[in-house]
């Protein structure tokens, strides 16, 4: 007599076999479809994207690099793996590329581990003038591993301040220099960075992961031909799957693929190559040059009419789908001053998603922060232009000076600027989300 041995976790639907997790998925589906997205940091993936993230390649182990792999079966995970490697090489004009870090912060530990020995100085840009945590947080293994000193931008003007760079990089003779930010909205002079680093004999590292699209796209000056090691991701403006990208030269392709394996990770996620390897031949288009031209020109005008509201833009503009703004100049009816940190509450309550950063040279603590940061990838790829970028600054605007009522409950005003971001969301949904509801 034969028995029968029912798989588990092979129901027809989630919904049977997870109702309470399919609950969550359901009503992050619905929050997509009636917020608008301006964090700097996201974007929408395409149908296609999520498709290879859930396909096939997402049960493969392949530990090692193509050829060379610690498991068998693993001819197409090396055909995926290749063309992510071979399209990057290509779209960026680098001798070698890594495809394989889970993450922007993954790639930039695999270039320091490739590069650098604990105790070793690094020049980065100050956490408060806009850097990463990666670039010397005491709460990251980059502070804690290596010996970080800052450099940060002018106090007139807001833009990276390269006398002081190179001062910095006299005096402290560091091993390495990183070139890079988190929340500075202009154009990096990555030559100028070059020489710097070249004058004291220093490696030079590119954090591009803001900014790695828009130089996919032609918008931006490419740091390749200048930085020995570049460090990116495949979300953001890519608008790929959450993961990292390093791109070196051919002398240096041995250590970091050793940064990168085995030295801080295991077996990549094959079903994450592949999709990097859709977006990043996506990237190659001239299609997706329109987009990051839009994206920036989006960024642009919605500086311009934050500016208007009273949150001043910090540099006095951006070059890139980046918006940093000081938002201690706005008062409320009762004279009371905004922090970063209340502009995003009370836009989250309106259904608008932004974030709170530093404003350099003040001294609120970070939790609070003095300023905003916002993005226009999402918003762009929805079809946003010009004119809606305008409408999103005024609902900005409005959201942060509306009160609440004597009760401390939403009042009728605020209420009224949610059903206009709702309806701007309607106009312009996230493809394939279902519609938000009435």
């Amino acid at each position: 007599m034969s028995v029968v041995i029912e798989r588990p976790g092979r129901p027809a639907s989630l919904q049977e076999q997870d109702p309470e997790l399919a609950a969550v998925l359901d009503a992050e589906r619905q929050r997509r479809a009636t917020q608008i997205d301006l964090l700097a940091g996201e974007n929408f993936t395409s149908t296609a994207v999520r498709d290879i993230l859930a396909g096939p390649f997402a049960d493969k182990y392949a530990e090692g690099y193509p050829g060379r792999r610690h498991h068998t079966g693993c001819a197409h995970a090396d055909a995926a793996e290749r063309l992510a490697v071979d399209r990057a090489k290509a779209l960026f004009g680098a001798e070698h590329a890594n495809v394989q870090p889970y993450s922007g912060t993954s790639a930039v530990l695999a270039a320091y581990a490739a590069l650098l020995r604990p105790g070793d100085t690094v020049l980065a840009m100050s956490l408060a003038h806009g850097g990463h945590l990666t670039h010397g947080s005491g709460a990251n293994f980059s502070g804690r591993w290596f010996n970080f000193t800052g450099y940060g931008v002018r106090e007139r003007d807001g833009m990276i301040d390269l006398d002081q760079v190179r001062d910095l990089a006299r005096a402290v003779r560091p091993k390495a220099i990183m070139a890079g930010a988190i929340s500075y909205p202009r154009a990096i002079d990555w030559a100028a960075f070059r020489a710097i680093a070249d004058e004291v004999g220093a490696y030079l590292i590119a954090d591009a992961a803001q900014t790695i699209g828009l130089v996919a796209g032609g918008v931006l000056a490419s740091p390749v031909p200048h930085a020995d090691v570049v460090c990116g991701v495949t979300h953001k403006l890519l608008g790929g799957p959450r993961g990292g990208l390093l791109l070196c030269t051919a002398e240096l392709a041995g250590r970091v693929d050793r940064g990168v394996f085995p030295f801080t990770q295991g077996g990549p996620a094959v079903n994450q190559v592949a999709a990097k390897a859709l977006v990043l031949g996506l990237a190659a288009t001239p299609a997706f040059g329109t987009y990051t031209r839009q994206t920036v020109a989006n960024a642009k005008v919605l500086a311009e009419a934050l500016e208007a509201e009273g949150l001043r833009p910090l540099t006095g503009g951006t070059d890139t789908h980046l918006v940093t703004a000081d938002a201690r100049a706005v008062r409320l009816a009762e004279g009371v001053g905004l922090t970063g940190r209340a502009v995003e509450q009370r836009c989250e309550a309106v259904g608008l998603l932004l974030g709170k950063c530093a404003v350099p040279f003040d001294d609120v603590p970070p939790s609070a922060a003095s300023g905003v940061r916002l993005g226009t990838a999402c918003v762009t790829t929805q079809g946003m232009r010009g004119k809606e970028m305008t409408e999103l600054a005024t609902l900005v605007g409005r959201a942060i000076r509306v009160p609440d009522d004597a009760r401390g409950e939403a009042s009728g005003q605020r209420k009224a600027v949610a059903r206009e971001v709702l309806a701007l969301a309607r106009r312009f949904p996230v493809d394939d989300e279902p519609a938000a509801p009435s």
